[in-house]
């Protein structure tokens, strides 16, 4: 075994390499826990500070759905998302009647995740189809 000398001065080398490294890991883990708390204290001394309460108030709503069928459906449906504004800045005309809105429905629940009841859908298509 002419080897085995070489053998054990590699096993020591690696003995010792790996109390070097679980020093490192040690030490690594005592800063990280300092670290924790002198965040935490000075989150604890934070806690104490307000901030002064703001007040404001909003503008008038400017735009309303127009009257026609099933106008509260669509109050109760649409407006938890958007305006009025925003069905009359949408395309007019002969073209856009019950196919485009059927697609415009379909679009804000599958694209936008409208929670819109199955059995509104057609009342709010109708409605839109009708009035815009």
């Amino acid at each position: 075994m002419k080897h085995a000398p070489l053998l054990t001065l590699v096993a020591a080398a690696l003995s010792l390499a790996a109390l070097r490294l679980a020093a490192l890991r040690l030490a690594a883990l005592r800063l990280a826990a300092l670290s924790l708390a002198a965040l935490s204290l000075a989150a604890l001394s934070l806690g104490s500070a307000s901030a002064a309460p703001i007040s404001y108030t909003l503008p008038d709503e400017t735009a309303a759905f127009k009257a026609g069928p099933n106008l509260e459906v669509v109050q109760n449906n649409c407006t938890a998302c958007h305006s009025a504004d925003y069905v009359s800045t949408q395309p007019r005309g002969p073209k856009f009647k019950k196919d485009f809105w059927q697609a415009e429905v379909t679009k804000m629940i599958k694209v936008y995740g409208a929670p819109i009841a199955d059995a509104d859908v057609p009342k709010i298509v109708e409605y839109l189809a009708a009035t815009y």
